[in-house]
């Protein structure tokens, strides 16, 4: 299967080994950042702007594979990227995926709100096809919430500044690999098999 992800992206493997199209974009890598500590980022102007940092997706900003290792609490964070769509997808339509962001994500492309996903450990993806046309770029902008008040699934993860007991450091924005993909208007979500 042919990859189009450079040998220094990481996780370069495709991400969805029972569904495999030939055709797809790596998203892995460096994208810019920004900590938004009080969730004001809307106010901010954030989903219009460059963002003050970089960070190393899919990893979180808590691990050291992100670049960052930040293990204190992050009401949100804002993640933001610009590709091109390849000018050899004309005439599919351009899937947006997300192996999983923890855990209240909205996402913009081009300034157009393409997908909201609450759950952190779960897929989801966005039809770009109304908003970015092959050949064009695609300007994308993450803000994943995750707050350690109320109520979400956390699985083990910590409430707490440090682990204790049996629980870790924190999962906070994308921890999974991010890819694009062309599809034809008829195509196979995902198959449900039934005994």
């Amino acid at each position: 299967m042919p990859s189009s992800a450079p040998h220094d992206v990481p996780r370069p493997e495709y991400p969805r080994p029972q569904l495999v199209r030939e055709d797809w974009l790596n998203l892995n890598g460096p994208w810019q950042f920004e900590i938004d500590a009080a969730d004001s980022g809307l106010e901010r102007g954030l989903r219009e702007r460059e963002l003050s940092g970089t960070i190393t997706v899919p990893f979180a900003p808590e691990s050291e594979l992100s670049g960052l290792g930040h293990t204190d609490f992050m009401e949100a964070v804002w993640y933001r990227r610009t590709v091109t769509i390849p000018a050899a997808w004309a005439g599919r339509r351009t899937l947006l995926h997300f192996g999983a962001v923890d855990h209240d994500a909205t996402v913009w492309v081009n300034g157009v709100e393409v997908a909201r996903h609450r759950g952190g450990f779960s897929p989801f993806t966005a039809d770009l096809s109304a908003v970015a046309r092959p050949g064009e770029e695609a300007t994308i902008v993450v803000r994943a919430r995750d707050s350690r008040h109320g109520l979400q699934a956390r699985g083990k993860q910590s409430t707490r500044y440090r682990n204790f007991e049996c629980l870790y450091t924190r999962t906070t924005g994308i921890w999974q690999t991010v890819w694009l993909e062309p599809v034809p208007d008829v195509h196979l979500r995902r198959p449900r098999i039934t005994p």
